[in-house]
């Protein structure tokens, strides 16, 4: 587990991770630990959110046990998750804590929508939980921004969405005026048993940067995980020899392997490539979709591929077609 300890480790998050939960090896499994283990991504000691950022905090001996003892037999899990094709990674990710919360004994309800009267949907309820006697509504996400530009103190929009369609400051605004606040809603106080104690955001996710030195936000966790951003370009100078574009269900967790079958199963994920031969790739993709690529540098231990450092890569032009939506209004300033 990554304890307060490893914070001041020199090891990468990446280094980290597989130290404390390498011998985990499904991806499903290993994307839970991630969700239970990794750094909340705003800090909830921060004066700025007002004590609205839950924390799951760290993972106790018990719980490090069951996820060995899942890896091993995951069948409740993948019962729990079903056959469905998730091709929404925040809907997985949700779908993955509701099971812990579930096994844990902790979950009220999940996804628990909430209509007036005339039937008319007013908002959903992510998690209603039991905690030390109180009733907590947690609103939850796992979010992926982008530095561009100069960080902008307390507005967080210059964190954006890989695709430009969103920002921090954005997310963090319709939480707290919107969902956070369903709870007080007449339909959802009819409908409660009891009236809810506490409604906080829990917040996971990865931030990205340009720089090698990453500038300090006031409300982002400083311990927070973070790769870096780089052009098609930019990445013909990157570091690394051998490369994966990491599936998009395999965002959560410091990626983890191989070309061959594990436990039965084939391999969930692209193999290896050369930097000459994925920058082709890229730039073939991007003729056609636009759509920032996730990539983990990677190297070999004992025959599996794990992450050393991951980035996105963008096609020439974000940084202009960033400024366009803005200046469009599609974007905060």
């Amino acid at each position: 587990m990554l304890d307060d300890s490893d914070s001041a480790n020199p090891l990468s998050y990446q280094a980290r991770f597989h130290r404390a939960w390498g011998h985990l090896t499904r991806p499903a499994v290993r994307a839970l630990a991630w969700l239970l283990d990794s750094p909340d991504l705003l800090d909830p000691a921060s004066p700025h959110w007002q004590d609205r950022i839950a924390t799951l905090g760290t993972p106790s001996a018990a719980t490090a046990t069951w996820l060995a003892a899942l890896d091993a037999d995951p069948a409740p899990l993948e019962a729990a998750l079903g056959n469905k094709f998730y091709s929404r990674l925040g809907l997985y990710a949700e779908k993955l804590m509701a099971f812990y919360f579930e096994q844990h004994g902790v979950l009220q309800a999940h996804g628990l929508q909430v209509r007036t009267a005339r039937n008319e949907t007013v908002g959903e309820f992510d998690f209603l939980l039991r905690q030390r006697g109180e009733l907590v509504h947690i609103e939850f996400a796992t979010k992926f921004y982008l530095l561009d530009g100069q960080p902008d103190p307390g507005n967080f929009n210059r964190l954006v969405g890989p695709n430009l369609a969103d920002t921090l400051g954005l997310k963090m605004r319709k939480i707290f005026a919107q969902q956070l606040q369903l709870a007080w809603h007449p339909a959802a106080q009819a409908m409660l048993a009891q009236p809810v104690d506490k409604a906080q955001a829990l917040i996971k996710g990865w931030l990205f940067y340009p720089q090698q030195n990453p500038p300090v936000f006031e409300g982002v966790s400083p311990g927070h995980c973070r790769g870096h951003w780089r052009t098609l370009e930019e990445f013909g100078a990157a570091q690394g020899e051998r490369f994966v574009v990491m599936p998009r269900l395999q965002w959560l967790a410091p990626l983890k392997a191989t070309a061959a079958p594990v436990n039965g199963e084939p391999a969930p994920t692209p193999p290896a490539q050369e930097r000459a031969a994925l920058q082709a790739l890229l730039r073939e993709k991007f003729a056609q979709d636009p759509s920032p690529v996730m990539v983990a540098t990677v190297r070999e231990e004992a025959g599996w591929l794990l992450e050393t450092e991951r980035a996105f890569i963008v096609p020439d032009d974000w940084r202009e077609r960033a400024a366009a939506r803005r200046s469009a209004g599609d974007l905060p300033s």
